[in-house]
């Protein structure tokens, strides 16, 4: 297919998302109506309207605890005057939080003690009111939820956006699958000329098989010859998910990094980058030293590429285009693409002295051979196992001043309010210690759900050493490739085996529960249960990946292949153009999930299509 029918074709499938989006907002976010007797505010997303109704003659305080804040105590929501003696009864109205069940509690100024409890998830946009009365007994009160207008069911528009998406999938498949019919064939053959009809049915859409050749890399080099698409696939699709998220995801809960401990969609894109990106090193640094390139020429590659992405990372996260010179008293230093270039030096430079001597598989009748991929390694796996000691006695044994050493709470009104300014353990006191709190992340996602004050940084020091361990497990899926190579059976097997070795381990870890384990799921933290799970998760994924792409073709891995092939660029463009148009614009409504929704999906699509036409120009920049 030509190049410009291709580029009308994934435009035409923007703008339907994008109408198909806006209409959603009209169908589904309408004003919440108000109760006849009362006058409520105007709400904004992930909220809805509470009247407390008292009828009983003494002052009651309300306290609101989320089921998402892990050991809080109940936060004072606001104080219901009690009613007069001879009057009706008295109404307060508070906007209350509608992304996790809430625990209600109405204490007794007077009596200082409990008077009722209700637990109950708020829709969004709803209104609803809480009764407190007295029973047949003066001492027993009792509370009555009652929805006065029912709320929007705020999921419409991911429904509508997904059956959009799927419709234009089942499209794209229909048609490739049509055009290689004979009759089909033919006519496309009767149409147009040779050459061209041999290109349209030989498209990227089509046939995946192609080689691509070694000066299209993207973030890290592949190995010489034939790209692997899967691998391209997956960080691609990894990249969207990222561009998506960072961009608001719509503004639902799920699509933004979860307050403490747990699991959400924005949470595994970064590792599964980083596990790509390990994998990807495996393959390169394999290719160049067979084609006999000079350990100090790829020194020095490593070292280049490591401060271009560090530099990189460094300016995109200081913007300051209109607000004058940058003041080097707020410069943040951590980041992500820092992380990456710091997370590639140190893996790269392990498998480049690890790896020259031993490029050469073994003989399939030696007694190890079955896991000669890990024991021909064990160099680096002794570096690696010696670092994440270092990790485990830092984080655990560290004395952090004012904290419980190995503490690994968000601070804040966590922990019941014990520990206010721990926020990270020895985590968060490593950073404030090299880096001083001026220079790392003022805004963590914990202060969100836990009220924490201190500056954490994500993408802080001690997290580094875990982000070199899920670097290396995929440098690990990348020497089952080499060492395994055209075997299918054996990689496919060997990458469920991992996974299940790491499910284990992040079982074990966790307890398989959320905040009770030994080590919670953290993505503040990169915890090593973290780092574990997504890897476990990565392996799955690349089995899919790498059957449906490269082993069946099945799947060409459009439109995710096109971002994998210029991550960096899409990366770098997203962060930089975030505030320009056409990624961002006006809304008519600014507390519409359907609106935030078709402006986030729609700025993501046209990074897919921009990388579409670079790699039609064959335009790829490449560090």
């Amino acid at each position: 297919m030509a190049p410009e029918r291709e580029y009308y074709r994934w435009t035409v499938c923007a703008v339907i998302v994008l109408l198909i989006a806006l209409c959603a907002a009209h169908m589904t976010d309408r004003p919440a109506s108000s109760h006849p007797h009362r006058k409520t505010s105007v709400l904004k997303m992930d909220e809805a309207s509470l009247s407390v109704i008292n009828e009983i003659e003494d002052d009651m305080m309300l306290y609101v605890l989320s089921d998402h804040c892990f050991q809080c105590l109940p936060q004072l929501l606001g104080i219901i005057p009690a009613r007069p003696a001879s009057g009706t009864p008295t109404m307060v109205g508070f906007v209350v939080d509608t992304q996790h069940a809430l625990t209600l509690q109405l204490n007794s100024t007077s009596a200082h003690s409990e008077q009722c409890k209700v637990h109950f998830h708020f829709g969004e946009q709803g209104n609803y009111s809480l009764w407190v009365k007295n029973l047949n007994e003066p001492s027993r009160v009792n509370c009555s939820m009652i929805i006065d207008s029912e709320p929007i069911n705020s999921y419409l528009p991911i429904l509508f956006a997904f059956l959009v998406f799927a419709f234009l999938a089942a499209l794209s498949a229909i048609w490739n699958t049509v055009k290689r019919l004979d009759v089909v064939t033919n006519l496309l053959l009767c149409l147009g000329s040779t050459v061209e009809t041999e290109r349209l049915i030989n498209s990227e859409l089509g046939t995946p098989n192609r080689l691509i050749d070694a000066s299209t890399e993207s973030i890290i080099p592949a190995t010489a010859g034939r790209r692997l698409r899967s691998l391209d696939t997956f960080r691609g699709l990894s990249l969207v998910i990222m561009v998506f998220v960072n961009y608001g995801g719509g503004g639902y809960w799920f699509f933004r990094h979860e307050s403490w401990n747990g699991l959400t969609v924005a949470d595994l894109v970064f590792p599964w980058f980083v596990f790509i990106m390990g994998t990807s090193v495996g393959l390169s640094l394999s290719g160049s030293l067979r084609r006999g390139v000079k350990c100090t020429h790829l020194l020095w590659r490593i070292f280049w590429r490591s401060f271009q992405l560090f530099l990189i990372g460094v300016i995109i996260i200081n913007p300051n285009y209109c607000s004058g010179p940058l003041s080097w008293d707020s410069f943040r230093i951590p980041g992500v693409l820092q992380r990456l270039g710091f997370t590639y030096l140190v893996v790269a430079v392990l498998d480049l002295v690890v790896s020259r001597d031993r490029l050469n598989n073994i003989l399939s009748s030696e007694t190890w051979y079955s896991v000669h991929d890990v024991c021909l390694y064990w160099p680096a796996w002794v570096f690696v196992i010696a670092l994440e000691t270092i990790w485990l006695c830092l984080t655990f044994l560290l004395e952090v001043p004012g904290c419980p050493t190995g503490y690994l709470g968000p601070g804040g009104i966590g922990d019941f309010g014990q520990y206010q300014n721990c926020t990270g353990g020895a985590a968060g006191y490593i950073d404030r210690w090299l880096l001083r709190d001026n220079h790392i992340y003022q805004t963590p996602s914990s202060r969100v759900v836990y009220q924490t004050m201190m500056p954490f940084d994500p993408e802080g020091v001690l997290g580094t050493i875990n982000s070199i361990l899920m670097a290396f497990l995929g440098l690990q899926a990348g020497k089952i490739l080499l060492h395994y190579r055209d075997q299918h059976r054996q990689i496919i097997t060997r990458f469920l085996i991992w996974g299940f070795i790491l499910g284990i381990i992040s079982a074990a870890l966790t307890k398989c529960s959320r905040n009770d384990g030994f080590i919670p799921v953290n993505k503040n933290l990169w915890s090593l249960s973290y780092v574990t799970t997504l890897s476990c998760f990565a392996f799955v994924a690349l089995v899919f990946f790498y059957y449906s792409v490269d082993v069946k073709k099945w799947w060409s891995g459009a439109p995710f292949f096109y971002p994998g092939m210029n991550s960096i660029l899409v990366y770098v463009g997203h962060e930089v153009f975030e505030e320009y148009f056409p990624f961002r614009w006006k809304m008519a409504n600014s507390q519409s999930h359907a609106e935030h929704l078709a402006q986030n999906l729609v700025a993501t699509s046209i990074w897919v299509i921009i990388a579409y036409l670079l790699y039609r120009k064959k335009i790829f920049w490449k560090i």
